[in-house]
């Protein structure tokens, strides 16, 4: 999750302090790890999530607005949070419809990061306004990448983000622990999206192996 939030929030997405970043997903993994780092290096950040719940959790990890998608349209709630300037940088995994709204929600010169598209790759988009307000529309996959890539990405995160992480600044959000044989359960919470951050395994060593 830091490697892939490093990588296109900050390198992609430009992210600079004072700039307003939308986070969809933000009690997600990787969406926890976003508004942690955009808030250590001086961002504002406007938070997208599932209920009540998941919108204060992501205020209590420095959102300073979290709007539940489910009850109405998060376009205007970002330009109502920003005074009307619009997000600076928007970090999504969702796809689908949401590419158009991301473009009428972005503001002028902003940058629009696809990294999934769990409503689908396939979209319908007016891109008059991206046009208009001179927006970048990029993306990327972290698995295909070249091990040189990750080692250099590696090195900035070492530079960059370590520091906060031996602070204690920003820090994995871990929702629950289960062992191995439980992998149903978890994947059954998991697709509940009840969780907050991640859901781990963890392998226990038996007597012998390395």
């Amino acid at each position: 999750t830091f490697f892939t939030v490093w990588h296109n929030v900050f390198e992609r997405g430009g992210l600079k302090a004072g700039e307003w970043l939308l986070v969809h997903g933000g009690s997600s993994g990787i969406g926890t790890v976003a508004i942690m780092l955009a808030k250590a290096f001086g961002s504002r950040v406007i938070a997208t999530a599932g209920s009540a719940e998941k919108c204060e959790a992501c205020k209590l990890l420095g959102a300073d607005a979290a709007f539940n998608y489910r009850d109405g349209d998060f376009v205007a709630a970002v330009k109502s949070a920003t005074d009307g300037h619009g997000a600076d940088v928007i970090l999504d995994m969702v796809g689908g419809a949401y590419v158009d709204r991301n473009i009428q929600a972005a503001a002028v010169e902003g940058r629009i990061v696809q990294i999934a598209f769990m409503q689908g790759s396939k979209i319908t988009a007016d891109i008059a306004p991206l046009m208009q307000k001179r927006l970048t529309f990029t993306g990327s996959t972290m698995r295909p990448r070249t091990n040189t890539f990750k080692a250099r990405l590696a090195g900035e995160l070492e530079k960059n983000v370590w520091p906060l992480l031996a602070k204690g600044i920003a820090k994995p959000i871990i929702h629950a622990t289960l062992p191995l044989g439980d992998a149903g359960a978890a994947h059954r919470l998991m697709e509940s999206s009840a969780h907050v951050g991640k859901i781990v395994l963890t392998v226990e060593q038996t007597e012998g192996t390395p």
